[in-house]
């Protein structure tokens, strides 16, 4: 039985695939467009593989491979808008947004997911939620906090790089770890990120920038970053390089990816 469905189902691929080549030779591309426009013609189509998915699809499809992952930490991702054919904007929501780790997210589960579904995707931008709060309630003694859901979950790895008493309220620590150049920010409301010390415009050393209102800005060329996220707001695909953080016993550690 599932053999003669295929068969009838190749057989009827064919059919539409010999009768937009027709129509096409005769220059009937506006008429096609029209009735592919069509949602029950569309579905069919797309049912028979004569249509491929759109990018809207792919890349809605990519989104829905992250979302279980993020909604384990309260947060979720929608599609914002198509920019061009290699430019998409997307949104990170709930706990996801405003997290000191949402940079590792975006590149790591967002940014990853999107490009193996629509390889043709170079740029990937954030635009910011409806959310406000950043995730977690402060840095106790023996707590674990800020590790992004697509932070390598086992205990390997993980690299010492500050006693968290090394750090006060809006402090960018610069730190070396195993012979690499990071920086580390505390915000006001305790939460911390980790980053490559390095300005993703020309490599440039960011942690003597100044810092005002949680955004640092390059002390070489005058590049901005939101430090709460990692993200470029001179340039959208400048985006800082994050790692993964956790504080156990006021000890600051991170894990590079």
């Amino acid at each position: 039985m599932t053999a003669l469905v295929s068969s009838i189902e190749e057989l009827h691929k064919e059919a539409f695939v010999r009768v937009i080549r027709e129509v096409r030779n005769h220059g009937g591309g506006d008429g096609l467009r029209e009735a592919a426009g069509d949602d029950i013609v569309y579905a069919v189509l797309r049912r028979l593989g004569v249509l491929k998915p759109s990018l809207s699809e792919r890349l809605e499809h990519a989104l829905n491979q992250v979302r279980p992952m993020l909604a384990t930490h309260g947060g979720d991702v929608e599609l914002v808008r198509i920019d061009s054919k290699s430019e998409v904007t997307v949104r990170l929501l709930g706990a996801c947004d405003g997290c000191p780790a949402s940079g590792l997210t975006l590149r790591e589960g967002v940014e990853k997911a999107i490009q193996e579904e629509c390889p043709e995707i170079k740029i990937v931008a954030v635009a910011r939620g409806s959310s406000l709060g950043l995730i977690g309630e402060g840095v106790g003694e023996g707590e674990v906090s800020f590790v992004s859901p697509f932070a390598r979950t086992d205990e390997s790895g993980w690299k010492f790089a500050a006693v968290l008493a090394e750090m006060t309220s809006r402090t960018v620590l610069p730190v070396r770890v195993e012979g690499r150049e990071l920086f580390l920010w505390r915000s006001a409301g305790e939460e911390i990120a980790a980053y490559d010390n390095m300005c993703a415009h020309l490599g440039m050393p960011l942690a003597d920038g100044d810092v005002t209102d949680g955004i640092l800005t390059c002390p070489h060329h005058g590049f901005r970053f939101r430090l709460a996220t990692g993200e470029c707001l001179t340039a959208p695909e400048a985006q800082l390089v994050t790692h993964g953080v956790r504080v156990i016993s006021g000890r600051v550690e991170v894990k590079f990816l």
